[in-house]
């Protein structure tokens, strides 16, 4: 072999670990010094073939794991993407997808170029010159829409370089895929124990993934007492089964047991594969939605989450986590550039997209140079909807910044929790005392005893929950208000000399008011009804008609409440005070402000302090916020949306403004379109008020539904298409915070050192636990079989 070398091709090559066996022997081209070789990641390969370095680029001893690799996904087609015309001579021309259909074996279509490519003679074109086009369905791409029966000399005769090409594919992928084929030498007996060995390994990672629990153990020797979930779980099946148990561990061959990491990780990420395969076809070619948020993980990596928001074929509004794509940088550049990543990932594309929603950050949703900016530039039809959660969030802060004893209630109830929480021993007593306290209750008769009644609680601090938690705060310190105030005094008289003991009697003299437990009754009743309101704009289904509704059914409340609820707001206060030793001020008295002299106070009453200055402020800032916040008059396009509700018989209903919303989305209702719709409006709203089966409707969602369940939606294609354009507008991004808890979850402080890939595969499936159950055994391990098939093809 050495003397095929010339002087410069020796800089490059080990000369001693050339192969002696002739048949090993790798072609002298193939050692050119100028070969730029590629890493090779089988699972994150580019899409696009405008994109994709040359297969020669690849190690030679890579290639056919590349070339299998793409084989099995396909040639790139993106049949729904908007191709862009070109003029050729006085002619606009573009791309045709239906030449997709002509030559779907081989033709692929490059977004970043806008050409046409072949996957078969990019994976096998030989090196023969200027025939069959040379380079230009291989490097340069072809783009002369106006010559397309290039396409078929492409393809040439029986011999042609390009059938060529074609036949080394099919060669490549003759081989069958199947368990007996990879074992083909060893006995029937022998492959029926490595079916049971390798579903016995998959149910035990089902059990795993679904669990969110770690799969390694710190010491996984046979000596060792505890080897690490999988293992534990793999020996107590083979105990409990003794058809695990003959073919397992100790007698499975030495180099099949299905115990290592590898093959733990290969099954993980052919469950999680199979689990996105079905949520992608799901969506198909339907239209959708996503919600993005950022966050950094344990390990203090930040995290970007997608999730996809979309109508199934029942009608029913569906939200998927699709996958997690660590970020370098948060900026609305690199956020881009991970979801079109992600997109590609999975085949999707950017122009089905009608609807951004994101938590409000600055480089999510900014006007400018925000994501949300970002992809409107590609496609104007996808509208942004700010997450209405942390809006209704955004009010109830503004309130507690802005009034002086709101802040000071929220100041204390912090500190409260704080000094109490400080230790364990604190917070036994704190469960001790009040425990007694029911027990005393309960015998007196002033609770009601039950299954579920009474249960063990502690303080929560406001941050225990992403929304809703400071409600949750406010009521178990009012639940807990006597065992705290003794807490607090044995903090005061026992706990460490200093700071402590200070704070404690500033709370106690604090907490010990009727300012405080007025203003403590008031916000927990107000977050009450906002907290309700929270709770329904959680819901995945939640549509963003039922959500303004909602809103506005809590303005409604809060003025209600206002108008009507001083006297049992000041009653409740009233018992509360006597209940715990608390003075009520005479309400006709004049008010002095603590910490103020009566020279500089005002001259006012108690009534009007508490009633006036707190009571009607408070509700007044409360509403002020939510008007403007969730003012659907300022939205051209949610007014539109709302006129889809079926409530009140079609009350809502307005032709006019429909066809303006069907106007907002110019690449789904062409000109011609609009004017269909105006006559099936008036056919649709017709039958809909005449028919009893969509009287009783009470969101679009519901309507939605009834549709497809009777047929209505092939009656009324366009506005089924309105109906399905408002009902993917996201509502809340609580989809995507539930991504972040669950991450918690899955990446943990022991497991922080977890790759960013098995990490978003043991996510998906966590997650989408529903769709991940209904994926049989057979489906992962057919995608099991492909990727040892692969390995074993490269090896020999």
């Amino acid at each position: 072999m050495e003397r095929y070398f010339t002087k410069e091709h020796r800089a490059g090559v080990n000369i001693k670990d050339l192969p002696k066996d002739p048949r090993l022997q790798t072609r002298i081209t193939n050692y050119s010094p100028n070969d730029q070789r590629v890493a090779v990641n089988i699972e994150d390969l580019p899409t696009d073939p405008g994109l994709r370095p040359r297969i020669t680029n690849y190690s030679p001893n890579d290639q056919d794991q590349v070339r299998r690799a793409y084989l099995l996904a396909g040639p790139c087609q993106p049949r729904d993407h908007a191709f862009p015309q070109k003029i050729f001579g006085n002619k606009l021309r573009r791309f045709n997808k239906d030449w997709f259909g002509l030559y779907f074996s081989w033709l692929e279509y490059s977004v970043s170029k806008d050409s046409a490519y072949c996957l078969c003679c990019y994976l096998f074109k030989p090196d023969i010159g200027d025939q069959v086009g040379g380079d230009s369905f291989v490097g340069e791409g072809f783009s002369n829409w106006k010559k397309n029966d290039r396409l078929q000399s492409h393809v040439g005769g029986s011999n042609s370089a390009h059938n060529q090409a074609v036949a080394k594919c099919q060669d490549l992928l003759k081989q069958k895929q199947h368990i007996q084929t990879v074992f083909e030498k060893q006995a029937k007996q022998d492959e029926d124990d490595y079916l049971i060995r390798l579903n016995a390994a998959i149910d035990c990672i089902r059990f795993l993934l679904r669990q969110g629990i770690a799969f390694r153990g710190h010491d996984e020797s046979e000596n060792s007492s505890n080897r690490g979930n999988y293992l534990e779980l793999l020996k107590f099946l083979a105990d409990h089964n003794d058809e695990v148990k003959a073919v397992a561990f100790g007698n499975a061959p030495q180099n099949v047991k299905l115990t290592s990491p590898d093959v733990q990780q290969d099954i993980v990420t052919a469950a999680a594969r199979e689990t996105l395969k079905v949520i992608v076809e799901e969506i198909g070619d339907a239209l959708f939605s996503i919600l993005v948020d950022e966050a950094r993980d344990i390990s203090v990596k930040e995290q970007m989450a997608v999730v996809v928001r979309y109508i199934d074929k029942k009608g029913n509004v569906i939200e998927r986590f699709v996958g997690i794509e660590h970020v370098s940088s948060t900026s609305a550049i690199s956020l881009k550039e991970a979801v079109e990543k992600l997109f590609s990932r999975l085949g999707l594309s950017i122009s089905k997209l009608r609807g951004q929603g994101y938590d409000g950050a600055s480089n999510m949703q900014g006007e400018f140079n925000g994501l949300k900016a970002l992809i409107l530039k590609d496609n104007p039809s996808a509208y942004y909807v700010w997450c209405f959660a942390h809006q209704l969030q955004l009010a109830l802060v503004a309130v507690a910044k802005n009034h002086e004893d709101i802040a000071m209630i929220f100041f204390v109830t912090n500190n409260v929790v704080n000094v109490v929480g400080a230790s364990s021993k604190r917070r036994d007593i704190l469960r001790g005392k009040h425990a007694a306290k029911v027990v005393e209750a309960l015998n007196v008769g002033e609770l009601a005893s039950g299954q579920g009644l009474n249960q063990e609680t502690n303080l929560k601090r406001p941050g225990d929950t992403h929304w809703g938690s400071h409600y949750g705060t406010l009521v178990s310190l009012i639940t807990m208000f006597e065992a705290v105030i003794d807490v607090l005094e044995i903090v005061r008289m026992e706990g460490p000399k200093g700071d402590q003991r200070t704070m404690a009697r500033m709370l106690l003299g604090s907490m010990q008011s009727f300012e405080f437990a007025f203003t403590l009754h008031l916000m927990r009743t107000i977050l009450s009804i906002t907290s309700e309101l929270s709770q329904a704009l959680q819901r995945q289904d939640q549509d963003i008609v039922n959500a303004i509704s909602l809103v506005e059914l809590s303005k409604k409340r809060l003025q209600h409440m206002r108008d009507e609820g001083w006297q049992s707001l000041f009653e409740v206060v009233s018992t509360f005070c006597e209940k715990n030793e608390i003075i009520v001020p005479n309400m006709n008295e004049r008010f002095i402000a603590q910490g103020k002299g009566k020279r500089k106070a005002p001259i006012i009453t108690n009534l009007h302090h508490y009633q006036v200055e707190i009571f009607y402020n408070v509700i007044d800032m409360q509403l002020l916020e939510l008007k403007t916040r969730f003012d659907e008059g300022s939205s051209k396009l949610l007014l539109c949306v709302a006129c889809l509700t079926p409530s009140n018989s079609f009350f809502s209903f307005d032709k006019d403004k429909l066809i303006r919303l069907a106007e907002f989305y110019p690449k789904d209702f062409s000109p011609m379109e609009v004017l269909i719709l105006h006559d099936q409006l008036e056919t649709y709203i017709f039958d809909m008020r005449s028919n009893k089966e969509f009287s009783m409707l009470h969101g679009i969602s519901d309507l939605a539904k009834k549709m497809v369940e009777t047929g209505r939606n092939r009656t009324y294609p366009l506005v089924y298409l309105l109906l399905t354009l408002a009902l993917i507008l996201p509502v809340a991004t609580a989809s995507v915070e539930r991504v972040f808890s669950a991450m918690t979850c899955v990446k943990n402080r022991l497991r922080n050192k977890m790759s960013d890939q098995w990490l978003n595969n043991g996510l998906l499936v966590y997650i989408e636990k529903d769709v991940f159950d209904g994926i049989d055994n057979e489906s992962i391990i057919d995608y099991y079989q492909n990727m040892k098939t692969r390995r074993i093809k490269l090896s020999s």
